[in-house]
């Protein structure tokens, strides 16, 4: 299967296009080097350097490069910095995811895999947190309108929290 790890320059992003490509799969970088490197993307994976905002470029990319599944590691992750800078988290977290979604849809990819980050839940009050939890988060960049919007991607757009019986992306 052809994947694009978006954030595939950074730490998450690149351990996660190895293991696609042990497993088997070609894969597809884009990541804008904002806080990634060049030399964390694994040999074999074909680099990009690009923004996930740009729907239009990235729904091109993917059509021309055969595209087939897409796992999303390209967010801004700095809880701190977010609540200094909070415009550039929403449109790099939540634009850039939209765009990407648009992206996915124009390019007929049908299988989507966003990692998120804990915060989604705030302060747990267990461990592991189920994904089943109150969302319930700390950073400005979900509040009420993120969860809107993520609750509505979920229970009315058809995309869904991952079933953990259901067969992975690896597979």
């Amino acid at each position: 299967m052809k994947v694009l790890v978006t954030g595939g320059a950074g730490y998450i992003g690149s351990v996660t296009a190895q293991a696609l490509l042990d497993a088997g799969h070609r894969v597809v970088v884009v990541d804008d080097l904002s806080t990634g490197h060049r030399a964390a993307v694994p040999e074999g994976a074909r680099l990009h350097v690009q923004d996930v905002g740009d729907a239009a470029a990235l729904g091109r990319l993917m059509a021309a490069e055969g595209v087939e599944a897409v796992m999303h590691f390209a967010a801004l992750s700095l809880v701190g910095e977010s609540m200094q800078q909070p415009l550039r988290y929403y449109r790099n977290n939540v634009a850039g995811a939209l765009a990407l979604l648009e992206a996915c849809e124009a390019a007929g990819v049908q299988r989507f895999v966003l990692s998120s980050t804990a915060a989604v839940y705030g302060t747990p009050s267990s461990v592991p947190i189920p994904e089943t939890a109150e969302l319930r988060p700390d950073a400005p960049e979900l509040d009420e309108q993120m969860r809107a919007w993520y609750q509505r991607l979920t229970q009315e757009e058809g995309f869904y929290m991952l079933d953990p019986d259901a067969p992975t992306l690896l597979e």
